[in-house]
C-alpha cells in the first residue's frame, strides 16, 4: 500500500503547536542573526556589549571542552610515561643496587689494603718477624678457639712462637706441618699471658674464657683494683711474647678478676705476622762421653 501523500500532522494539537513554535523559533533566530549582523556592520561600538556578554557566556563552556579534550588527548602520552617512568624506576633500582655492592667492595678492599699496608709497616720495624700468613679460618662457635695459618715449618713458622698483628696479640702457634699451622688464640680457656698494666706496670695474667672474651688476674700480692678502661700489654716475662704487644681493654670487673676485651677479633683477621720468640730457645749443652778407662797392657805371647 502507497503511504499518503499528505503529510500533515494532522488533527494533533500539540503536533502543530510544536511545528508553529519551531517555525516561529527560526525566523526569529534568523532576524535576530541579521539585526546583529546589521548592527556589527553599521555600528560595531554599539555591538561591543553584546559580544563581551556572549563571551563571558561562552568562555566557561569553551574552557571545559578544551580541558576535556586536551585531558583525553593526553591520556596516550600519561599511559606511555607511566610504563617508562616504571621501566626507569627499576632501572635507576638496580643502578643503586650495583652501586652500594661496588661501594661495599671497594671499603672491603680498602679495609684490607689499610691493614696490609700496617702489617707491611710492621714487618719492616720487626726484626724478629718470621713470616706474614694469612688466617684461613678460626673456631667461633665452639669453647676451644683455634685458628689456622697458611704457612708452616717450610716457612720457618716452629711451635709457641707468637702470632699477632699491628692491633695486638692474636694467639700462639701450638701446631706446625710444612705449609699450616695451628694457632692457640688469646681467647681459648688454655691461654696464658704474661701481662702488665700500661698505667701503673700491674703484672698480671690474661687467660681466655672460650667466649670471646680474656680474664684479667693480678699476680701482684698486694691486691689491686681493675678499673674499666685499663689496657694489659704484654710484659715479656716467660720469654715467649715480645714485650709491649696489646693484649686486652677491661670492658667490666667481676670481684678480683677483671673481664676485658681482647684487642685483637681473630674472625675479623686476614693476615697475621708469625714473630719469633722473645728469648731464643736454650741450647741443650751437650752431653761429654765417658773417656775410655785405660786398661793394663797384655804381655804378647811367645812365637
Amino acid at each position: 500500500m502507497a503511504p499518503p501523500r499528505n503529510r500533515r500532522p494532522g488533527f494533533s494539537r500539540r503536533a502543530q503547536y510544536g511545528l508553529f513554535i519551531g517555525y516561529m523559533g527560526l525566523i526569529g533566530g534568523g532576524l535576530v542573526g541579521a539585526v546583529l549582523l546589521l548592527l556589527s556592520t553599521f555600528n560595531p561600538p554599539a555591538f561591543a556589549p553584546l559580544r563581551g556578554v556572549v563571551a563571558e557566556i561562552t568562555t566557561p563552556i569553551a574552557s571545559g571542552f578544551h580541558w576535556v579534550r586536551r585531558g583525553l588527548g593526553g591520556i596516550p602520552q600519561g599511559i606511555g610515561s607511566y610504563f617508562n617512568v616504571h621501566g626507569e624506576n627499576a632501572r635507576l633500582k638496580k643502578q643503586l643496587a650495583d652501586n652500594a655492592l661496588s661501594v661495599s667492595r671497594a671499603q672491603t678492599l680498602d679495609q684490607e689494603n689499610r691493614r696490609l699496608r700496617e702489617m707491611v709497616k710492621l714487618r719492616d720495624v720487626t726484626t724478629d718477624a718470621i713470616v706474614a700468613a694469612r688466617l684461613v679460618n678460626s673456631s667461633s662457635s665452639s669453647t676451644r678457639r683455634y685458628a689456622t695459618l697458611n704457612a708452616g715449618s717450610w716457612q720457618g713458622v716452629k711451635r709457641g712462637q707468637p702470632v699477632r698483628d699491628p692491633s695486638g696479640l692474636v694467639g700462639q702457634v701450638i701446631e706446625t706441618s710444612p705449609n699450616s699451622a695451628r694457632v692457640l688464640l688469646v681467647v681459648d680457656p688454655e691461654s696464658i699471658v704474661p701481662v702488665r698494666r700500661t698505667r701503673d706496670g700491674l703484672p698480671a695474667i690474661a687467660s681466655g674464657r672460650g667466649d670471646g672474651l680474656i680474664d684479667i688476674r693480678s699476680a701482684s700480692v698486694a691486691t689491686m683494683g681493675f678499673r674499666p678502661g685499663d689496657v694489659f700489654v704484654t710484659s715479656g716475662t716467660g720469654g715467649v711474647f715480645s714485650p709491649n704487644i696489646p693484649v686486652a681493654r677491661v670492658v667490666r670487673t667481676q670481684g678480683d678478676i677483671a673481664i676485658a676485651q681482647p684487642a685483637v677479633n681473630p674472625d675479623a683477621l686476614d693476615f697475621a705476622l708469625v714473630q719469633q720468640t722473645f728469648l731464643p730457645e736454650p741450647v741443650a749443652t751437650p752431653t761429654p762421653s765417658p773417656s775410655p778407662s785405660p786398661t793394663a797392657a797384655q804381655p804378647r805371647s811367645a812365637p
